[in-house]
């Protein structure tokens, strides 16, 4: 399958300023998902979509492609499948690629086999609109051991599952996101996006789904 790494990196991080340049054992944050996606080697392109100079000046000093995005899109809210949706729209409909690759800069552990594994996922599901890393649940952190607190007194969420479920063997298994997101790119246009179903999914292992 064709493919484009599509890299959503904007300016305004109200949780940690700067985020996606931080420095994370003195390399820019964007520099690691960034160079999984130069490793993959398969890429047609690798684009960064950023509102951000001091970002657009570190992707191309990467030799990454930048493609600002409008204003419309670089507040607190902008979703990312509207943000790619709006790229692609740009784009000579008979030189989109088969299939997007959301490379998130927050995830520094992606791996290059990482990315060619999930698409191999997608390409053997055929039915299938996208593709996720998955990570299993701990079992101290599956929903039916979580707490929440009610005038300063722990209940259950899950309570009656939990009283018919207690041990880890008997409760159901459950996913986390990992770290990389695959989406035919009808899939993207049409504004499905990058959670259309049904969706295949590929398990990593902790900690590579890690996201800043």
């Amino acid at each position: 399958m064709r493919s484009w790494a599509l890299i959503p990196a904007r300016g305004g991080s109200k949780s940690i300023p700067g985020k996606n340049l931080i420095s994370v054992a003195g390399t820019p944050l964007l520099d690691y998902s960034v160079r999984a996606a130069q490793a993959y080697g398969a890429f047609e392109r690798i684009i960064c979509s950023t509102d951000d100079e001091q970002i657009a000046a570190r992707a191309e000093n990467l030799g990454v492609e930048v493609v600002w995005r409008p204003e419309a899109f670089a507040g607190d809210d902008a979703k990312v499948d509207a943000v790619i949706q709006d790229l692609l729209e740009k784009e000579a409909p008979d030189a989109l690629p088969d299939v997007g690759v959301l490379v998130q800069p927050t995830s520094p552990f992606l791996l290059p086999n990482h990315i060619s594994g999930l698409l191999d996922v997608l390409s053997a599901r055929p039915s299938a609109r996208t593709a996720h890393t998955v990570v299993p649940v701990s079992h101290n952190q599956h929903s039916w051991n979580q707490r929440k607190i009610v005038d300063g007194m722990a209940e259950f969420v899950f309570h009656d599952e939990r009283s018919q479920a207690r041990n880890k063997q008997e409760k159901p298994n459950l996913y986390v996101f990992g770290n990389l997101i695959v989406a035919r790119v009808d899939a993207i246009l049409d504004g499905s996006g990058f959670y259309a179903s049904p969706c295949a999914t590929m398990e990593i292992n902790r900690p590579y789904e890690f996201d800043l």
